[in-house]
C-alpha cells in the first residue's frame, strides 16, 4: 500500500519513507501526542496514516533537526494548522533565543579556556587590578503604583536591579538582591559565574518559590516573582547575571550600548523579525516575560556572561519604568553628562517622574575608575 493520496492509507513503513521518519520515531511521536496515526488496527495493533499528515510529519521532522524539545513542537505543529503565519513567528522566537543562549555559552567556553590555560583573568585577579568602582543606586515607587516592587543596590563589588510582580513582588525582588549582596565577601575570581547562578537557582527555590504559584514567568495571571539585572566585580572584568525584562547598559567612548537581552515575548518577536523595535512600545502585550523567577521547578536559566571593562566606564541598571518612558538620547546625555554616579541617578529617577512615573524606576550606576 504504497500511495501517498490524502485519503488513502499507508502502513507505517511507507509514511515513514515519505516523511523520512523512521518507524521508531513515528511509534514514539504517537506515544508523545505529536502525531497520532489515522488508524490502529484493533487485532494486529498495526499503524495506518494518510498522506493529509505527511505535511506535519515532515514539520515534526525539521523542528527537530533544529533542536526544538519535542514538547514545544507539537503546540508548533498544532499552531500550523489554524495559524501558519503565528507558528512561523514562534519558531523564529525559539531559534533568536537559541542563538543568544549560544552566544552566553560562547562567553562561558572563552572563560574556562582562559582558566585552564592560566589566564590571570581568573582566581585572585581582583589584587591585580588598579581598577575599582564608585557606584550609587536609587528608587521610587512612581506617581501611579500604590506599592514600590523595585529593588536597587550598589556596593564595592556588585550592581543590581530586580523588579518584582503579583501581589508580593516587592518581597521577590528584595530577596534576589538580597541573596546577591550576600557574595560580595564571598566569592571571588572563578567561582564568580557559579556563584551567581548558585545565588539565582536558590533564590528562587528558596525565596522567590513562596511568594507565587510559579505562573507568572510564562505570562498567567495570578503569580509573583521578580527580574534581576547585576553585575559582580571580579577585578578586571563584571560577571552578569540576567533574567527577564531590567537592563544594563555601558557608556563608553561617548556611545552608549545595552548589554543585555530582554526575555520578552516582543524581544523574541523583534529578533524573529516580525515585529519593529517601535511596534514593540505599543504592543499590547508588551509586558509579558519568557523568562523571571517565579518559583517554578523548570525556571529557565539566566543568562550568565564575563564582560571586560575599561577605565572610563560607566554602567546602567534600571528596571523598565526608566527606560519605557525615558528615551535613549535622554540616557545618553544624562549617562554621558552627570558628573558622578549619584547624580546620574538621581536626574534619571527625576526624568522618569516628570514623565508621568507610570511604574516603579530603580536604577544603579557605577563609573569605573583608577587608583
Amino acid at each position: 500500500m504504497e500511495s501517498t493520496g490524502d485519503t488513502d492509507e499507508l502502513t507505517i513503513g511507507a509514511f515513514a519513507r515519505a516523511s523520512r521518519l523512521s518507524p521508531k520515531a513515528l511509534r514514539l511521536y504517537d506515544e508523545l501526542g505529536l502525531l497520532a496515526p489515522a488508524r490502529v488496527d484493533g487485532t494486529t495493533g498495526y499503524r495506518y496514516y494518510t498522506g493529509a499528515q505527511l505535511e506535519r510529519a515532515r514539520l515534526v521532522a525539521w523542528l527537530r533537526r533544529v533542536g526544538m524539545p519535542l514538547a514545544r513542537i507539537g503546540s508548533v505543529c498544532d499552531l500550523c494548522e489554524t495559524d501558519p503565519g503565528a507558528a512561523a513567528q514562534d519558531i523564529g522566537a525559539y531559534w533568536a533565543r537559541v542563538e543568544t543562549e549560544t552566544a552566553a555559552r560562547r562567553d562561558l567556553v572563552t572563560f574556562l579556556v582562559g582558566q585552564l590555560s592560566g589566564n590571570p583573568a581568573g582566581r585572585g585577579v581582583e589584587e591585580m587590578s588598579d581598577m575599582r568602582m564608585r557606584y550609587a543606586a536609587g528608587s521610587d515607587r512612581g506617581l501611579v503604583r500604590a506599592v514600590n516592587q523595585d529593588t536597587a543596590y550598589a556596593g564595592s563589588r556588585l550592581l543590581a536591579v530586580a523588579d518584582g510582580f503579583g501581589d508580593e513582588g516587592a518581597r521577590a525582588s528584595g530577596a534576589a538582591v538580597d541573596a546577591l549582596v550576600a557574595l560580595e565577601e564571598s566569592v571571588r575570581g572563578g567561582d564568580v559565574l557559579n556563584g551567581l547562578a548558585e545565588a539565582v537557582d536558590r533564590v528562587n527555590r528558596a525565596g522567590v518559590a513562596g511568594v507565587g504559584d510559579g505562573s507568572a514567568g510564562s505570562g498567567e495571571p495570578g503569580g509573583s516573582g521578580t527580574t534581576l539585572t547585576a553585575m559582580l566585580w571580579t577585578g578586571s572584568r563584571l560577571a552578569l547575571v540576567h533574567v527577564g525584562d531590567t537592563r544594563a547598559y555601558l557608556l563608553r567612548g561617548g556611545e552608549v550600548s545595552r548589554i543585555t537581552h530582554d526575555h520578552t515575548l516582543v524581544q523574541s518577536m523583534i529578533d524573529a523579525g516580525s515585529l519593529t523595535a517601535e511596534e514593540a512600545m505599543s504592543h499590547p502585550r508588551r509586558a509579558l516575560l519568557l523568562r523571571a523567577l517565579d518559583g517554578s521547578e523548570d525556571h529557565p536559566r539566566p543568562d550568565l556572561r564575563l564582560h571586560d571593562v575599561e577605565p572610563g566606564d560607566r554602567y546602567l541598571l534600571c528596571s523598565d519604568g526608566l527606560f519605557t518612558v525615558v528615551g535613549p538620547d535622554d540616557l545618553r546625555r544624562v549617562l554621558s553628562t552627570a558628573p558622578d554616579p549619584e547624580d546620574a541617578v538621581r536626574e534619571l529617577i527625576a526624568l522618569a517622574l516628570a514623565a508621568g512615573g507610570p511604574d516603579n524606576v530603580a536604577c544603579a550606576v557605577a563609573d569605573v575608575v583608577t587608583v
